[in-house]
């Protein structure tokens, strides 16, 4: 039998394009989390070094130096930016799913990536995002199958996607076939994008609620809120724009049945929107449905998954 334990998602925004600070608040925030007796927290997509919202807002020739600052601002998975926060998992016994744009040592293309760091601070493996959404792909390459896996963490199962990833049915279906208990949603402020304002949430709720009855998981969704900051940056790099305001995101804790645990958390105030959760639910839940068993149909429908590991060289692996 499982013991109940808490959870997390950190609904915070990051110190905007500086990811060494960033990574400096992060680890304060899981400090805070430790004290707080949470085991597992989970933080925005590319949390370092924040989401690039001008990708959708401007021209695209205006925005090529930003870019590569951009580029130059994302992090190895194993560079003194994540040693930070693997220090401070370690230190206050918390496993973290950190949000991150990673760009391998050596190169220049950059993946929208998930860390998984064990309570114990070792990095356990990252995922990147299979398919950058619409303007992301002027930041970000493709991720390919040998990273769409759960991590055996100190308190179970964990996989993780980040934002409209999930509406690739396959990939979660990946995810629930690979035993998922725990399901980190890693998202940006989406609901304070002109066009977004009135749909962004239901959205994301939609899929998030989703998942947990169709995985019969947990679900932590983590997203970042707007700055002030960061509106400021983009008004003295690229001019003003009212297309996009302040606040924004949607974070909470969720049941493999749908109930809403904690949250769900918007706007600009920052903290840890906590549960207890207790694994032994998500029998209860399967006894109902379980879509990796008695509620699959494989002489019907079946998953082919290519974990071939790729680059952008072509014959290259990483």
């Amino acid at each position: 039998m499982s013991k109940p334990f808490i959870v997390a998602a950190a609904h915070l925004a990051p110190v905007f394009m500086d990811p060494a600070a960033s990574a400096a608040k992060a680890a304060d925030w899981i400090a805070r989390a430790g004290k707080s007796g949470v085991k597992l927290l989970v933080f925005p997509e590319v949390f370092l070094p924040g989401f690039p919202y001008w990708i959708n807002l401007y021209a695209p020739l205006l925005q090529a130096g930003l870019n590569r600052r951009y580029q130059d601002a994302s992090v190895a998975a194993d560079g003194p930016e994540m040693a930070v926060i693997r220090e401070a998992a370690a230190a206050h016994g918390v496993a973290v799913v950190m949000g991150f744009s990673e760009r391998p040592a050596g190169r220049r293309t950059c993946y929208n990536s998930a860390a998984f760091i064990d309570a114990d601070g070792q990095l356990l493996g990252v995922h990147r995002k299979l398919k950058p959404t619409y303007a992301e792909r002027y930041i970000w390459g493709e991720g390919d199958g040998s990273t769409l896996f759960v991590q055996n963490m100190a308190v179970g199962r964990v996989g993780a996607l980040a934002c409209w990833e999930h509406n690739m049915n396959l990939a979660r279906q990946a995810l629930i076939e690979d035993g998922e208990q725990i399901h980190a949603g890693l998202w940006p402020g989406l609901d304070t994008m002109a066009g977004f304002e009135g749909v962004a949430n239901s959205q994301i709720e939609a899929m998030m609620k989703n998942h947990a009855i169709t995985g019969q998981c947990f679900v932590i969704s983590a997203s970042s809120p707007v700055t002030q900051e960061m509106l400021d940056l983009l008004a003295k790099e690229l001019g003003p724009t009212d297309m996009l305001k302040t606040g924004g995101g949607w974070s909470a804790v969720i049941h493999p049945f749908t109930p809403v645990l904690a949250g769900p958390v918007g706007g600009l105030e920052e903290q840890l929107v906590m549960a207890e959760i207790d694994l032994e639910a998500i029998s209860d839940v399967k006894v109902w449905v379980d879509t990796a068993g008695h509620y699959s149909r494989p002489d019907v429908l079946q998953l082919r998954l290519d974990r071939t590991a790729r680059s952008g060289i072509v014959g290259e692996t990483e």
